[in-house]
């Protein structure tokens, strides 16, 4: 069984870019897909804690994808909910990069 056939989910990464000017002239941000319909696979783990600035959660929805660019500025669309990446684990085989582990929690 290869990674690829364990996720079972597609997903959305979206970054935060630069859109339309506002009225003022000034560049609005607006989120545009990175990554689109992606294969993953949303797991519930034991729950680990994540220092986001100052605060400490812990988090419990994790999200597998294989080896893109991620960070925990973007965000991820998953069966209609948005969920915001709050830390990225990144793991390597003997070749090199394999997959990325996504702590994520969904945004309300």
């Amino acid at each position: 069984m290869t990674f690829a056939s364990l996720l079972i989910n597609t997903c959305t990464v979206q970054r935060f870019a630069e859109g339309v000017a506002d009225d003022y002239g000034h560049p609005v941000k607006v989120w545009s897909d990175l990554h689109a319909d992606i294969a993953c696979r949303k797991v519930f783990g034991k729950g680990t804690e994540i220092k986001v600035g100052q605060e400490v959660r812990i988090v419990y929805e994790e999200l597998y994808i294989e080896d893109q660019d991620v960070t925990p500025q973007d965000r991820v669309v998953l069966d209609g909910d948005t969920y915001q990446i709050l830390d990225v684990g990144y793991y390597q085989d003997g070749l090199g990069a394999h997959h990325r582990k996504l702590f994520i929690e969904k945004v309300e």
